[in-house]
């Protein structure tokens, strides 16, 4: 199959229908925009449904019943919107229903900006509504992986009866690049636990109310349990040049691929420098960063944040390592010189003069 050209956005939804989506409910904000004018377009077409909601309250609570019915569903946002839906999927995750939701994120706090920022980690990755829940979250850097880990997304969601993020920067969501898709799509089968009508879901119930304190006790913990099977078989990341590097650059999205550059030119005048990309913001690689603490001399964090990435590194690390951090906000990228010059830095500081005037 050829490879086709588009954004980032669209490459969501065409492999959202791919995999069986056959149900989009959302309201449009930039610069997650193009994915509902794309579910719009492309979901009547495969016989599936577009809602654009009133609001995206609106829009996760139609999601929340489609995904009860048994529909594979999906929604998009960014960090207002994101952060408006919240309750819905504490419910939805209560309720252990099946759903993808992708963030294009942008700057905030409140109404921020149009930028492309990665503020919305905290809300997304550890859980911004109420209870004790876990969403999944993937991380894509290219528009290619925005097909891959939308598929995979829906996958996951289906395997742990969970929402599912698919956390993009605006960067990610609205650059071009080839992307080729599975030749064959998914028909999703009917799940067990359904409300559809059916004689054979009629004894069915969706709920994510216990009123009886042990009866709630036992459902969370129950959830932990799955949480933790997640994070034993679902924990994904990209090492980069990392196994023989002192210096491990770690960032994702759209920093992944500027690491990447720097790592290259820092490779080529002999500085000792990978890159550790996580793909799952939870389950967190742990693993992988305490594989390469037996070798490194520091980690750099590179985000843009304010430090949100930062505090899962040093947990993983648990302070067998130093972690550096730089950090843009506000819609800012951080530049290659910028990052390359720090790193330089930290080279100095944690490999000695000595050794890099040879380099």
């Amino acid at each position: 199959m050829r490879k086709q050209l588009m954004k980032g956005n669209e490459a969501i939804v065409k492999s959202a229908i791919l995999a069986g989506c056959r149900g989009f409910y959302g309201y449009p904000i930039t610069p997650a925009s193009e994915i509902a004018e794309a579910a719009a377009l492309y979901m009547p077409k495969a016989g599936g449904v577009f809602v654009q909601a009133e609001s995206e309250v609106a829009a996760i609570n139609m999601l929340y019943g489609a995904a009860s019915a048994g529909v594979r569903a999906m929604t998009a946002s960014s960090g207002p919107g994101i952060s408006l839906m919240q309750e819905g999927i504490s419910y939805m995750a209560g309720a252990e229903l099946p759903c993808v939701i992708a963030d294009i994120t942008r700057g905030g706090p409140g109404l921020g900006n149009i930028g492309s920022e990665q503020g919305d980690y905290h809300q997304v990755v550890k859980g911004g509504g109420h209870g004790n829940y876990r969403t999944i979250v993937l991380a894509p850097y290219s528009v290619q992986e925005m097909a891959d880990l939308t598929a995979l997304a829906f996958e996951l969601a289906d395997r742990y009866r969970n929402p599912v993020f698919v956390l993009a920067d605006g960067f990610v969501g609205q650059m071009m690049e080839p992307v080729e898709f599975p030749q064959r799509a998914i028909e999703a089968p009917m799940p067990p636990w359904a409300v559809a009508g059916t004689t054979a879901t009629r004894g069915n119930l969706i709920t994510s109310l216990h009123m009886d304190c042990d009866d709630l006790e036992a459902h969370v913990l129950a959830l932990q349990a799955k949480y933790k099977l997640a994070e034993q078989h679902e924990a994904r990341a990209e090492q980069w040049c990392a196994e023989d590097a002192e210096i491990v650059l770690v960032g994702y999205g759209i920093v992944g691929r500027i690491l990447k550059a720097v790592t290259a030119e820092a490779r080529a005048g002999g500085l000792p420098v990978g890159v550790l990309r996580p793909i799952t913001l939870f389950p967190f690689p742990i693993a992988h960063f305490q594989r390469l603490a037996s070798r490194a001399r520091v980690f750099v964090v590179v985000e843009m944040s304010n430090g949100q990435l930062l505090d899962d590194v040093r947990l993983a690390l648990n302070g067998v390592r130093p972690v550096e951090f730089l950090s843009r906000v506000g819609g800012n990228v951080p530049s290659h010189d910028e990052v390359l010059q720090f790193v330089r830095k930290q080279a100095l500081r944690f490999i000695g003069e000595e050794r890099m005037a040879h380099v």
